[in-house]
């Protein structure tokens, strides 16, 4: 119509297009490939993210910045320039399990820049019916402060009876401070966090975003189960604030699970630990003596926290697991809901068996995620072949996490056995030195071994199954 040949102008563009988008693409693979040698640790990632990025420049460069990068220890870095707002730091002076555990206790201050500290007392609670009584008596009673963290938290029978009595505390004056996973406890309708709002109790919600440049956020999780009163009470485990936890109600799906109690110096930690979160979400700092009072020794446990998450704690709490592995020289028990363990877990596993440390580890019969049992099929069997005992506990599904070595040195928290847990979820454990503890959580373990696992059995599969199996296992670093 204007004397222009539209297949020569349509051609001219392609050619434009591809004129620029050439050496665009070699300047994004370049920049993608510095960043990943510079800031990746682990061989065959950096390997993939680089070739992705020469094969598919521009997708793959986009892909990079949106998955790759990890913006979260940017944001801990700046946290980390804060004045910490705890107590001075304690020695150890408690049971330490011999001199074999010595080595144990020194790496343990290392990796995670805490001391262990002296004169607790721990209790323990099995299942929701147990634990949520003397936490709702705990904030009940609270005269200055709660923190609470959750990856769960409903709005149910169980849930309901939190906020109440949060909201109640709330109005009669003390600082009350809640911090939820933004996708664990509802990503677009969360009833809890709506509850809370509504009487006025400041409420956080961990990498919880719309945003399309902080969707790479999604996959890491704050999976924290901490409760603290008066900086003085604290609780930390496995257990979430839902009605599934309810077991004696006979709910749907129960879920069984191991809480604990925290009395003494450990709890500064602890507090320690919900203050940096609540910076890191709500970017406001918990100070003072309502938060951090003067603890003086309760009972003979000595403790510390071990904090772990995609940030300056990358990967702490299994650094920690891997020493006690090395350190045993007797037993050492699991009982984990989830067991991914990477290429060095099993390994150190394994020589730990090898060596004639009895190594026992106990899993659920059937989880709540089938592709999870599926993966852990197919990668158990170099454990069992090494002498490592794995058993099946019985049903209902038990989401305890639990290790004991030894009978002295205890872990427990929230941190499953997988490298979700170990590498990308915020977790919180705690390691405990005390006979006592030692002793009632390897008799929870010893009752829960039901059926051991056979690598006669695990080869018995039919063929599709156990390809199924090692297809899934691909998917391990974030099942």
């Amino acid at each position: 119509m204007f004397g222009i040949d539209t297949v020569s102008l349509l051609g001219r563009f392609t050619h434009l297009r591809a004129e620029i988008a050439a050496p665009l693409g070699f300047l994004i693979a370049i920049a993608v490939s510095c960043h990943v040698l510079l800031h990746k640790r682990e061989v065959a990632s950096s390997i993939g993210w680089i070739g992705l990025a020469w094969f598919s420049p521009i997708i793959g460069g986009l892909i990079y910045f949106i998955f790759g990068i990890n913006r979260v220890e940017r944001r801990a870095q700046r946290l980390r320039e804060r004045p910490r707002r705890g107590r001075r730091r304690r020695g150890m002076t408690g049971q330490t399990g011999g001199g074999h555990l010595t080595s144990l206790r020194n790496a343990g201050g290392r990796i995670t820049r805490r001391s262990a500290e002296a004169g607790n007392t721990i209790a323990v609670f099995h299942n929701g019916d147990a634990a949520y009584g003397p936490m709702l008596e705990a904030i009940a009673g609270a005269k200055h402060s709660v923190g609470l963290s959750s990856y769960i938290f409903r709005a149910d029978d169980a849930g309901n009876r939190f906020i109440d009595a949060l909201a109640e505390a709330h109005r009669r004056g003390v600082q009350v401070r809640v911090a939820l996973d933004g996708i664990g406890s509802g990503y677009f309708l969360s009833g809890a966090v709506r509850r809370l709002r509504r009487a006025g109790v400041p409420v956080g919600q961990f990498m919880h975003s719309a945003l399309p440049w902080r969707m790479s956020f999604l996959n890491l999780r704050s999976h924290k189960k901490i409760l603290v009163v008066d900086g003085r009470v604290g609780f930390a485990g496995g257990i979430n604030i839902a009605a599934e936890n309810l077991v004696l109600t006979n709910p749907p799906h129960p879920v069984r699970d191991t809480h604990f109690r925290f009395d003494g110096p450990v709890v500064g930690q602890l507090t320690e630990a919900f203050a940096h979160d609540w910076a890191f979400v709500m970017d406001e700092d918990l100070k003072g003596g309502a938060w951090f009072p003067p603890l003086t020794e309760t009972g003979p446990a000595t403790a510390r926290v071990v904090t772990s998450g995609p940030d300056q704690d990358l990967e702490k709490i299994e650094f920690v697991v891997l020493q006690a592995i090395s350190c045993a020289r007797e037993r050492i028990e699991v009982m984990t809901p989830y067991f991914l363990p990477d290429e060095r877990l099993i390994t150190t596993l394994g020589l730990a068996a090898m060596r004639g440390v009895m190594v026992d580890v106990v899993v659920p019969s059937h989880s709540d995620h089938a592709a999870v049992d599926m993966a852990m099929r197919a990668n158990v069997g170099p454990l069992l072949a090494d002498g490592v005992r794995v058993w099946r506990s019985p049903n209902p599904f038990n989401h305890s996490k639990i290790m004991v070595v030894d009978g002295v040195w205890c872990l427990v928290g929230s941190s499953n056995w997988d490298m979700r847990s170990f590498r990308l979820n915020f977790e919180l454990n705690v390691e405990v030195y005390d006979e006592a503890l030692a002793g009632v959580l390897s008799a929870a373990i010893r009752r829960e071994m039901a059926n051991r696992m056979t690598l006669e059995e695990l080869d018995a599969r039919p063929f599709l199954g156990r390809l199924r199996d090692a297809g899934v296992r691909l998917g391990l670093p974030y099942l």
